[in-house]
C-alpha cells in the first residue's frame, strides 16, 4: 500500500492556513561545502508559503508508518496533516532562536534543516529529505555542515533521533555522535567538538 511518494495519493482536500510562518531567518552562515553545492544543493530560510510543501513532505515520510492501520486515504491524510500541524507548532514555539532551513536542489525544495546555532550547543532539531533525495549523501553532508557550524564556535552538537530509525542512528554514529540517554521514544545523541 505505502508508495515512494504516498503524498501525491492522498485525495484533495482543504488545507489548514492558520498555521504561523516559520521564525525569520538570519540569512547568515549558509554557505555549503562544494560537496553540496557542485550537486545545486543549497538552503534558504523556510517562509510562510512554505508550509503547504513543508505539510506534504511530513506525509511522504510518515505515511508508510501508519499505513498498516488500513485507515481510508482521507483519515490518513487528515491525521498526518494533524500530527504536522502539531510538530509545526511545536517547533516555533520551543524553538524560535534555530534557524528554519528548506533545502533546495537546483532551486526545487527536497527537504529541511532545521537547527539552532546558539551556545552552550548547538542543536540538530530536525533533518528531512524528501525520500528521492535518500540514499544520496544529502544527509550526511548537511549533518557535516552543521558540524562545521559548530566546531567554527567551539561547541558541540546534539540532537534526538527515533529509535526505529536505525539508518539515521547509524550515520549520527558515523559522523561521531554518541548515545547520551535513551528516552521513552527517542535516543539523545551528542558529538563534541574537538574545541572543546
Amino acid at each position: 500500500m505505502a508508495s515512494a511518494a504516498p503524498a501525491l495519493a492522498f485525495p484533495p482536500r482543504a488545507e489548514r492556513t492558520d498555521l504561523p510562518a516559520p521564525p525569520e531567518g538570519r540569512g547568515d552562515g549558509f554557505d555549503l561545502p562544494a560537496s553540496l553545492s557542485e550537486r545545486g544543493i543549497g538552503l534558504r530560510p523556510a517562509r510562510a508559503d512554505d508550509i503547504g510543501w513543508l505539510r506534504a513532505l511530513y506525509r511522504q515520510l510518515r505515511a508508510g508508518e501508519f499505513a498498516p492501520m488500513g485507515w481510508p486515504p482521507q483519515a490518513l491524510a487528515a491525521f498526518l496533516d494533524q500530527q504536522f500541524a502539531m510538530q509545526h507548532l511545536h517547533y516555533v514555539r520551543y524553538y524560535e532562536r534555530a534557524d528554519f532551513l528548506v533545502v533546495e536542489r537546483e532551486g526545487a525544495p527536497i527537504g529541511r534543516i532545521y537547527l539552532q546555532r546558539a551556545a552552550p550547543e548547538h542543536l540538530l532539531v530536525d533533518i528531512s529529505l524528501d525520500a528521492r533525495a535518500h540514499g544520496s549523501g544529502i544527509g550526511g553532508g548537511l549533518v557535516r555542515w552543521a558540524q562545521h557550524e559548530a566546531h567554527a564556535r567551539g561547541r558541540g552538537m546534539r540532537l534526538h533521533v527515533e529509535h526505529g530509525n536505525h539508518g539515521a542512528r547509524r550515520l549520527y554514529e558515523r559522523l561521531g555522535f554518541v548515545l547520551t540517554e535513551n528516552l521513552p521514544t527517542h535516543a539523545a545523541m551528542r558529538w563534541e567538538s574537538d574545541l572543546r
